[in-house]
């Protein structure tokens, strides 16, 4: 019995012996109660009430309570379970499951409350140190030192009821705020290329960039945990002239800004938004990426576009768009048999007088240019309708065919004369004579 139910018993065996007190008056007598009254009261056996009478009818615990056995059915079974704690293994199951194989016939609680009783012989896993209670710091930086970069993602429906995704490249320096958001139909390393060199000519370059582990970034990591940098990505850093520190992925505590911004972006600017093409979409995403940078940020506490342009500007390297940089914002197409590229999931015509079996091409606005591989020569341009349909060019499949000549002068002679106007059905009636008759 535990020691609320003794109270409970206590306050009702007490409630019952004032009551019957009050009905017997002075001829109450404790010592001479009726026990069969005093159990049709509190709904207690006459036997217990029998016990609880001799002690004045005070409940008291059990003689034996707190005392155990100098030998139970887990006697001689410990040395298992301390060989267990010892090596950092607290699950009572997998624990009882040994024991049952060495002949233990007992139940899993004995086994819960021994090792919940030594637990000190469990290892610890650090070494102990004075608490530090819950306390972390977030990353900072100085004005001009890093930027963050994410990609988030976002369903599109269609008229016609068909839904595709979208992916938004989303930046943002992480001393003042300034941000800038993009959309691509895919999340490719082309277009992470891109939305890196828009944002670098719009903000600047930093000394370092914050990514979570992208496919597009990384492949992995050596033997001693330093990150393997993929190829393409290597070269673009090399190219750019900044460096990349690799983050957990939703961590707040290194590259929470731009994680943040990425969630902003969701619930503030894609909710409810309606547009015609990415094209669109992105001049939309610009003028809110300059309506929310010169508006005064508390977590920053500052504007930052008026901060940026003051501090970060000065500290960080300008972007000078070299003729190997341009190959980024040019991606390189193979040209299909039957003269086609492929750009954002849509095929566009090649004049067929273009003998390179690879071009680089570029979306400028509504407007889509190709070029030869060494952008030296523009092949031709498209009007980006962004409907599913391939879109032909001029000359695609026109190809040089023979052509015969006469063998021997030419002496037949036909005349053509020149075409005649055809007149008027109603050139027949004079309309003058009508009316004035």
């Amino acid at each position: 019995m535990t020691e609320q139910e003794r109270n409970d018993l206590q306050l009702t065996i007490t409630h019952a012996l004032k009551e019957m007190e009050q009905e017997a008056g002075d001829r109450f007598d404790i010592q001479k109660i009726n026990l069969a009254d005093l159990g049709r009261r509190t709904g207690i056996s006459r036997k217990r009430l029998r016990n609880i009478q001799k002690n004045g009818f005070v409940v008291k615990p059990h003689a034996l309570r707190g005392t155990r056995k100098e030998k139970t059915v887990l006697s001689g079974f410990t040395g298992i379970i301390d060989a267990q704690l010892k090596k950092g293994v607290t699950n009572s199951t997998s624990i009882k499951e040994l024991l049952d194989e060495a002949g233990y016939t007992g139940g899993q609680t004995q086994v819960k409350e021994y090792i919940s009783s030594h637990l000190n012989l469990v290892p610890a896993k650090r070494q102990i140190v004075a608490p530090q209670g819950g306390r972390g710091r977030r990353y900072t930086s100085e004005p001009g030192e890093s930027f963050q970069m994410d990609w988030g993602f976002v369903n599109v429906e269609k008229d016609t009821g068909v839904t595709y995704r979208a992916a938004c490249f989303a930046m943002i320096c992480h001393h003042c705020g300034e941000r800038y958001i993009e959309f691509f139909p895919n999340a490719k390393q082309e277009n992470l290329f891109i939305g890196m060199l828009h944002t670098f000519q719009r903000m600047g370059i930093p000394r370092h960039v914050l990514t979570d582990n992208m496919k597009s970034v990384t492949t992995g990591r050596d033997t001693d945990g330093k990150p393997v940098w993929n190829k393409e990505y290597e070269n673009f850093m090399v190219t750019v002239g900044f460096e990349t520190r690799l983050c957990k992925p939703r961590h707040p505590f290194t590259k929470g800004a731009v994680e943040r911004l990425v969630q902003f972006v969701k619930n503030n600017f894609m909710a409810g938004r309606t547009f015609g093409n990415i094209t669109d979409l992105n001049f939309e995403a610009i003028r809110w990426c300059d309506s929310q940078n010169r508006r005064y940020h508390k977590g920053v506490c500052c504007i930052p576009h008026e901060e940026h342009m003051n501090r970060c500007l000065g500290a960080e390297a300008r972007l000078v768009m070299t003729d190997e940089l341009h190959l980024y914002l040019w991606p390189e197409r193979k040209i299909s048999f039957d003269g086609f590229v492929n750009f954002e999931g849509r095929r566009f015509g090649v004049p067929y007088w273009y003998t390179g079996k690879t071009c680089r091409l570029s979306r400028q606005e509504y407007t889509l240019i190709i070029c030869s591989s060494d952008l030296r020569r523009k092949l031709v341009e498209h009007d980006v309708t962004w409907s599913r349909r391939d879109s032909f060019c001029k000359d695609q499949y026109a190809a040089e065919q023979p052509e015969e000549y006469p063998t021997a002068p030419v002496t037949t002679i036909m005349r053509q004369n020149a075409l005649r106007k055809p007149q008027a059905a109603f050139s027949g009636f004079n309309f003058d004579k009508e009316v004035a008759w």
